[in-house]
């Protein structure tokens, strides 16, 4: 499929002007069904069903079922997770930890690490929000190092991008490998193995 085509609504002519509502409705729903069927057992017949409205008046928004995938998608990426500021690299990463684990083991953070994966490979438009999204994050979880390094916490010389990047990465894997993902009660032993790269006095640390 191409990977430069817009995924925007396409623009109408003269006349009564677009509902929102109505591309909200649609997008979401859109959303709900990739989650849970995947883009293969998706269907723009019951996207319409769902959001309430005629299959013609979602090809008056997007062309295919391909860029109404992506405009599904983007919707999901825009959502953010908590980036705390607590004033303690230790409670940042139990608070960071405890929300992305609680996410990706609840049947929607399910459904959006394997629509995510599987439609990254199939279309560039979706693998580059999917970048965007995860950039983000990592520009959160920084900035929060950063603020340690500040306050004395956290070691000039610290490898701050594995530290940023080695959850994200172990979840990608083990969801791939479809391998039981860590969990909620998993994080003080996961912020433990994070801290002893980073922290200045790595003693000053004992998991609850």
């Amino acid at each position: 499929m191409p990977a430069t085509a817009d995924a925007s609504p396409a623009r109408r002519g003269r006349g009564r002007p677009r509902d929102p509502d109505t591309d909200l409705r649609i997008r979401r729903a859109a959303a709900e069904l990739l989650l849970q069927h995947g883009f293969d057992k998706t269907t723009v017949d019951e996207v319409a069903a769902r959001a309430g409205v005629g299959k013609a008046t979602v090809y008056r928004r997007w062309a295919s079922k391909e860029d109404l995938a992506v405009a599904a998608m983007e919707s999901l990426y825009e959502a953010e997770l908590p980036a705390p500021d607590t004033g303690s690299i230790i409670e940042d990463l139990t608070e960071t930890y405890r929300a992305v684990l609680a996410f990706v083991n609840s049947p929607e953070g399910e459904g959006f690490l394997r629509v995510s994966i599987a439609e990254s490979v199939r279309d560039e438009r979706i693998a580059t929000l999917y970048r965007q999204s995860m950039l983000r994050r990592e520009t959160q979880a920084r900035e929060s190092f950063q603020r340690a390094i500040e306050r004395g916490e956290v070691r000039r010389d610290a490898d701050i991008d594995s530290a940023v990047e080695w959850l994200g990465g172990a979840i990608t894997v083990r969801a791939v490998q479809g391998r039981p993902l860590p969990t909620v009660e998993d994080v003080p032993r996961l912020v433990g193995f994070t801290l002893r790269g980073v922290l200045a006095d790595p003693s000053g640390y004992s998991p609850a």
